[in-house]
């Protein structure tokens, strides 16, 4: 077995070879408890609807300092001055009325006392390095000692698309029970990965305070995103500077022309678009033949139609993927099938 040393010395010239041209870093391989609602269950009320400012959530004093993390941190990625008419660079099928229900649900959480933004890095270190300032973890609960699944957003390694890339499925996630965190990472795939890394570890070390089981989490990841959560399936947390811990249950991945893959991958769950312009489908089909191939179980869904972050697909020819997902994660995760 090669040293931790020798995997990270590797996976640095690996990250270290990025240059970042394409939307979802389509080059070389880069350098407290409750009961939510269920599924079916009708989206809480809020006080933001469609035609609500985009900068009164931001300064609403219910989500303190961390309001200005809801949109990306760079406002050069995002137009809009309404809920309903926010625009992300890449994205597409961007949904108003879940863009409104996410807003609604943290406030109605935050209102309640429930914390949902944690930092991942402490002050110290923010100071030390202040690119960290705009990190963290937006907490989206779900069952007491339920599962955990980490969403992380695309955006081209260039910003985080969360309102439509890992926010959406966070919420979704956790009305199935799940507890899931939404990661806003540092742009760039070396510093994006160790920021999940320190999510991971951050959320295993307060598992018990957060009231959640980590066994058999899953990563989730569109575009950007899903290379991340496929690195960090790929090598672990502690290849990239995070703790000594097992590898994700589950890799679940949307629209990225990853192809890089080891013999030791975690379970993988992909779906594109097939006129996605960015992630070319056969790309992510030939990764998942290739997973196959080894033994690894996998999962391919691709939409005819479809363009490039599709997010959840309310509305298309892809609605539904999510559930699959899910069922995948759980197939494979199972006392039988868990791997450590």
């Amino acid at each position: 077995m090669k040293s931790l040393v020798c995997i990270a010395a590797a996976l640095c010239l690996l990250l270290a070879g990025c240059s970042g041209t394409a939307p979802d870093g389509d080059t070389a391989a880069p350098a407290a408890p409750q009961t939510t609602p269920q599924e079916g269950s009708a989206v809480p009320k809020g006080p933001y609807t469609t035609d609500t400012p985009i900068q009164t959530v931001m300064d609403d004093p219910v989500f303190g300092d961390y309001g200005r993390l809801l949109f990306p941190a760079d406002t050069g990625y995002w137009s809009g001055d309404t809920l309903g008419s926010l625009r992300l660079t890449w994205y597409h099928n961007i949904d108003p009325e879940e863009t409104v229900a996410i807003v609604n649900h943290l406030h109605t959480q935050a209102a309640a006392g429930e914390t949902v933004f944690y930092d991942i890095y402490t002050p110290e270190e923010k100071a030390a390095d202040p690119d960290k300032a705009d990190t963290g973890l937006f907490f989206f609960r779900g069952d007491p000692g339920g599962k955990v699944a980490f969403c992380n957003a695309g955006g081209g390694f260039a910003y985080v698309g969360a309102m439509q890339d890992s926010f959406p499925h966070a919420l979704e996630l956790s009305r199935r029970g799940y507890n899931a965190f939404a990661l806003l990472y540092r742009p760039g795939a070396q510093t994006a990965c160790e920021d999940l890394a320190r999510a991971i570890t951050f959320v295993s070390d307060h598992a018990q305070e957060l009231q959640v089981d980590m066994e058999g989490y899953s990563l989730w990841g569109g575009s950007a995103g899903g290379r991340m959560a496929a690195w960090l399936g790929s090598y672990g947390p502690a290849a990239f500077g995070g703790g000594d811990l097992p590898r994700a249950g589950a890799v679940i991945m949307q629209y990225t022309g990853h192809s890089d893959y080891t013999e030791n991958d975690p379970p993988t769950f992909a779906c594109v678009g097939e006129r996605d312009g960015i992630a070319n489908w056969r790309t992510m089909e030939r990764r998942l033949q290739a997973l196959s191939a080894l033994g690894i179980p996998t999962e391919f869904h691709h939409y005819p139609g479809l363009r490039h972050g599709f997010g959840l697909g309310t509305g298309t020819v892809a609605e539904g993927w999510l559930d699959q997902a899910v069922a995948f994660w759980e197939a494979n995760t199972s006392p039988s099938t868990h791997q450590t």
